[in-house]
Formats: C-alpha cells, structure tokens, sequence
C-alpha cells in the first residue's frame, strides 16, 4: 500500500524542515522537540485553515514527513520506538497549533496500537512493520451509539455491512479500523483495512462547530471485505481474550485529556501574545498597559495554575499506564479498574479547565480580540465539541463511586 499526495492550491505555511537529512530523534524530549517544530508551522495560518475547513491533507503529509506518524512504531522498522508518555506530550504540542490536527494524531496512535491492544502476536508485529516502514496513517470507522455493522462469513473472507455516523481521519486515512458484529452471534470483530477498499465511502458529513478539519463525516460500508485473517485477537476463527484487549478506552480517553490541554495551552499562549501586543488598558484603570491591569494579571495567573496543575495529573497518569502496557499479559480486572478510576479523574479536570481557560481568556484579551480575523474562539469551539463526546458526570461518577464504595468501573465503550 502506497499513500497518496493530494496537492493544496494554496499554502502559506513556512517552507519545513528538511527533516529527512536531519538526525532522527532519540529520546522522548528530542520527539516533544520535533513536535514543537511542526507546531509551529501549523500555527502560522491555523486560524485561516480554520475557517476553511479544506480537507488537511497537506498537515497529515507534515506529521509524516517529520516522523510523529511512526512515533510508536517499533524502530527496527523505522519508527519511533516511543513510549505512550511521550506520544501523549507530543499530541498535546501538536494541538496547542491545530486541536483537529492534535485529535487525528492521537487517534492514529490509538487505533495504529489496536492491533496491539486487540490482535494476536503475530497479527501486531506484522501490522505495525508495515505501518511503520509505510508510513501508515489510520482512521477508525468505530462508533459505539451506531447500530452494530454487520459482518458476514463468505469463505475465507470477512464482509463488513452497514453505516457509522462518525469516521474521525475518513479521507486522510491510508488504512481504516473497521468493527462489527459476526451475523448470527455476539462476537465483535475489528480489522484494518486500506482506506480505498471497495465499498468504504466516506461521507463529508461533518459540519460542526469545532474540531472542523478532524475528517469525522459518517461511512457507508457496502461489502467491504477482508480476509478472515485478519479479524483481530481470531485463531482459527475464535477470539483468544485478554482483560489487556479492553484498554483501549482508557489509552484513548487519555488522547481526549492531552489535546484538550494542548488546545487550552495553546489559547493561552495565544491570548497572551494578543495581550501583550494589541490589548489595551481600562481607559480608568490608572494603568497604560494591559499587562499591568492587576485583574489581567491575576485571570493569567489563576488559568496557568490550573492547567499546570491538569497537565502534571495527566503525566502521572500516563506513566501509570505505561506500566500495564509494559507487561500487557499482567494486566488484571483490577489493575485495569484502578486505571479507569485515575483516568476518569483527570478527564473530568482537565475538561473542565479547557472550557475554563478557552472562555476567560476573552476577559484579559478585550472586545476586539472577539474579530473574526483573530480566531480566538476556535479554542473553545474545538474544546466544547469534542468534550460533549461522553458527558463528563459520568466520569466523576466513577471516581465517586471508587472513593465511597470501591467500585471500579466495568469496561465499556466508554469506561
């Protein structure tokens, strides 16, 4: 499978890097680095691709070119060789620039490590050598409020029937993580498949208020088929399971938690150039700039605080589950459950600070950083449509629910 350039007409980016001649990063901080750089090219007209909402071709061909693709492949093979700590700190750098871009690159490292999470030995090594000496990008036709797709036997072949609304990195997708019901019987099954398999449609259903560019339009799948082999966790057409198989909520709840924090780092960066630039002091405030206003200065203060604070949770967080995904076979019902505690925890934080932070930041920046041209509210548009995905309550539920009776929550689609 080869990847295909779609030219953009237009583009007012920085020339990049010549990444390919430059030594490959070696450690987490040399990858949170190489992020920063590619930050700062999306940054320069994020506003603009914004409101353009043009398919991100050119941005996802940026991620590849500077390698943050292949960050968790195995390098043997030309990846990254990283761990999900550093993947996590390198989502929340690229959405401080572009949240759309932040939430495509995390949910390709999910759905890059499903085949880890869900298949067999021998099915993840082979799908992760080839998505890393491919550069493979993945999107996920997965949607759980969608009625079940329905997948059928025919010979040696899998066919996947049926629609999902949502289909986050559809077109910009080079492979494409299907999942449905085998006819007749309970069992769900997930397979990769090329992005240009007959009957895949993706659909330019989405028309939201923010996360305009993550390409999450509905999906028809019309027969779209694929060998039995290929069905995730099968041996000999029967699921081989593992309470490991069910992380897969967590990890992607923690891809929530960092671009939410990157989009909220991001505002505030952005506020406080606006600020320091073109703000102007409260003509009776006695003060001739606006960084010297004490209310500016104290909203600045509190906001950073806040998200320090979130951002140092959700690092923990991410090191503690590192450690199940270290020894996959050892992950138990409980150590799962205590991890789905901690990352509810911080979910719900960091939430609650994103829509904090992308709101108040209009208080220390003045009415006309409201402007159009500004793009100040893309922020909160970007944090207040993904953030609606599962409502947050639940998530503190079962952090109540941990505290007062021991509870850990059950794996769900959601939990």
């Amino acid at each position: 499978m080869t990847t295909t350039d779609h030219p953009r007409t237009t583009d007012t980016r920085h020339t990049p890097p010549n990444w390919a001649a430059a030594p490959s990063p070696a450690t987490p901080a040399d990858w949170v680095a190489r992020a920063g750089e590619v930050a700062e090219l999306l940054a320069v007209d994020a506003a603009a691709r914004d409101r353009a909402g043009d398919t991100p071709y050119d941005e996802i061909a940026l991620l590849k070119q500077s390698g943050l693709v292949t960050l968790l492949g195995p390098s043997a093979h030309g990846g990254g060789g990283q761990e999900w700590p550093t993947a996590y700190q390198v989502v929340r750098e690229i959405a401080a620039a572009d949240g759309s871009i932040g939430q495509l690159l995390g949910y390709h490292y999910l759905w890059n490590w499903a085949a880890r999470l869900v298949g067999t030995p021998e099915q993840w090594e082979l799908v992760e050598a080839e998505a890393a000496r491919n550069q493979w990008f993945f999107g996920g036709a997965v949607n759980p409020r969608d009625k079940d797709v329905v997948v059928t036997e025919d010979g040696d072949d899998l066919v996947f029937t049926g629609q999902k609304s949502f289909s986050t990195g559809s077109k910009v997708s080079d492979v494409t993580v299907l999942e449905g019901v085998l006819e007749g019987t309970e069992q769900h099954i997930f397979a990769i498949v090329p992005s240009d398999s007959a009957g895949l449609i993706f659909h330019d259903g989405w028309d939201n208020i923010g996360q305009r560019l993550t390409e999450s339009g509905g999906v028809t799948l019309d027969g779209v088929r694929t060998p039995w082999a290929s069905a995730a966790g099968y041996v000999d057409r029967e699921f081989q399971p593992r309470v490991y198989n069910t992380l897969n909520v967590p990890t992607i709840q923690l891809v929530f938690v960092n671009f939410y924090l990157g989009i909220a780092a991001g505002a505030l960066e952005t506020a406080a150039t606006y600020t320091r630039t073109k703000s102007r002091s409260w003509l009776h405030g006695g003060h001739e700039q606006a960084v010297d206003e004490p209310y500016v200065i104290d909203v600045y203060g509190d906001l950073t605080a806040k998200l320090w604070a979130v951002e140092a949770l959700a690092d923990a967080v991410a090191v503690e589950g590192q450690k199940l995904h270290d020894d996959p076979d050892a992950v138990t019902e409980r150590s799962r459950g205590e991890f789905g505690v901690r990352v509810a925890a911080v979910k719900a934080r960091a939430t609650e600070v994103a829509l904090e932070v992308t709101s108040r930041i209009f208080e220390v920046t003045g009415a006309r950083s409201t402007a159009a041209a500004e793009g100040l509210d893309r922020f909160w548009r970007n944090v207040r449509t993904h953030t609606l995905h599962d409502p947050v309550a639940y998530k503190r539920r079962e952090v109540g629910r941990n505290v007062l009776t021991g509870e850990l929550p059950e794996p769900t689609w959601y939990s």
